[in-house]
């Protein structure tokens, strides 16, 4: 940490525990609460994946506009986490997070009313823009717990986290093969609504912890990323695995509807069960990062999912892309929730921020694998995408690995 990071800029509160921190911590029923929260709202950034196939039958001729529809949802998600998350740090965080819900339930209810592929991938920037509410409820997750269950804490949202992630396609690939894509997205209007019935009654009301105004926060996320190396090490590693996970999902449901698989959008969806092993290991993450740091478990995580980029382009079938899926989320989880543990350690004053940059680079990370995957599946196919994956997890074993001997140096 740098030598000014409790200058006057920073601090807001002259306690040994700034107002974001709650030294005994709160009930794990809120935590659960806060878990399912985030399940719900996240959701919305992956409903279109698996329903892709579904849509070009409805909109015929337009592959482009269609294929941009992900990459669209995850730069509305990115410009959220840059723009409205740092609000986290200067306005009360619950009339924030519900305002967000409903304008994500909203969001969700347009989706389904659109009548062009064009108009989709439009109000998909909106629909992400909604879900960043995501990112409001996870750094809370970790100001309300105490610090020695802070891992654990974030382990346990962030299995909320990607059970959303994943389940979200299975809901969306089954209620598009019953009834159709837009019904689909009525259905995660739905749970946002009920999200925000249970935030409303549950979520305790914390303070802001700066006085900051908002220009003022937008250019202190400069400062953080400049004083801060362990949040640029974190942020480049994660860029890498969520580029990978995104080249993945974005273009499973048309994977699935070529020879031999010729499979719909349920089937697409099905896949997201399989990534209940990442779910099961984030609280287990958690812990072993309390106890004995996270650097080993990132490094874990990176050799998975370099792993399962070598099983899905070598195990043809079905079987290659289940054992594929189980080590991606395996791997992606477990770095995720082994860098959230390293900054959210950083300044707890500023944890909304610091969540801006590292969650705002990951998801265009995110955006530049979706869209890099939908060049490269319609030009090349399936094994040139297997060594995109493969690329871009390279690429963030290397930064890891500087890191990690830069920090032994010093």
């Amino acid at each position: 940490m740098s030598k000014d990071s409790h200058s006057p800029q920073f601090a807001t509160s002259s306690s040994q525990h700034p107002p974001s921190e709650t030294p005994g911590g709160v009930s794990p029923w809120i935590q659960w609460v806060l878990s399912v929260c985030v399940a719900c709202t996240v959701g919305a950034i992956y409903y279109n994946q698996p329903m892709l196939g579904a849509i070009s039958v409805q909109f015929p001729g337009h592959p482009v506009a269609i294929g941009m529809i992900p990459t669209a949802t995850q730069l509305g998600y990115a410009l959220g986490l840059l723009l409205l998350v740092p609000l986290g740090d200067m306005l009360p965080r619950r009339g924030l997070i519900l305002i967000q819900t409903l304008a994500a339930a909203l969001a969700l209810i347009l989706a389904g009313m659109v009548q062009s592929a064009a108009g989709l991938a439009a109000v998909s920037v909106l629909v992400g823009l909604g879900a960043s509410v995501t990112q409001q409820i996870v750094p809370l997750a970790a100001a309300l717990a105490a610090p020695s269950r802070r891992g654990a804490a974030v382990g346990m949202v962030m299995s909320g986290l990607f059970c959303g992630i994943l389940l979200s396609r299975t809901l969306s690939g089954w209620v598009t093969d019953m009834v159709g894509w837009r019904a689909a997205f009525e259905a995660g209007a739905v749970l946002d609504l009920l999200a925000g019935v249970a935030l409303a009654i549950m979520l305790p009301s914390l303070p802001p912890v700066t006085r900051t105004h908002y220009g003022a926060l937008l250019v202190s996320l400069g400062t953080l990323w400049r004083q801060e190396p362990v949040l640029r090490h974190a942020t480049f590693i994660q860029i890498g695995q969520f580029a990978a996970f995104s080249i993945f999902w974005s273009i499973l449901a048309l994977r699935l509807e070529q020879p031999p698989f010729e499979l719909g959008a349920g089937a697409a969806g099905l896949f997201g069960i399989l990534g209940i092993a990442g779910i099961l290991i984030a609280p287990v993450t958690g812990r072993l990062a309390d106890r004995r740091g996270p650097e080993l478990m990132i490094g874990l995580g990176l050799i998975l999912v370099l792993a399962s980029w070598g099983v899905f382009c070598a195990v043809p079938g079905i079987a290659g892309l289940a054992a594929g899926v189980v080590l991606l989320d395996l791997g992606v989880q477990a770095t995720q929730v082994s860098n959230q543990h390293r900054i959210y350690a950083l300044r707890p004053d500023a944890r909304a921020r610091i969540n801006t940059i590292y969650m705002g680079l990951m998801f265009l990370g995110g955006a530049a694998g979706s869209m890099l995957a939908s060049l490269v599946w319609h030009q090349g196919g399936w094994t040139p995408l297997c060594l995109l994956g493969a690329t871009v997890t390279m690429l963030a074993i290397s930064v890891h690995v500087t890191a990690t001997r830069q920090q032994k140096r010093s």
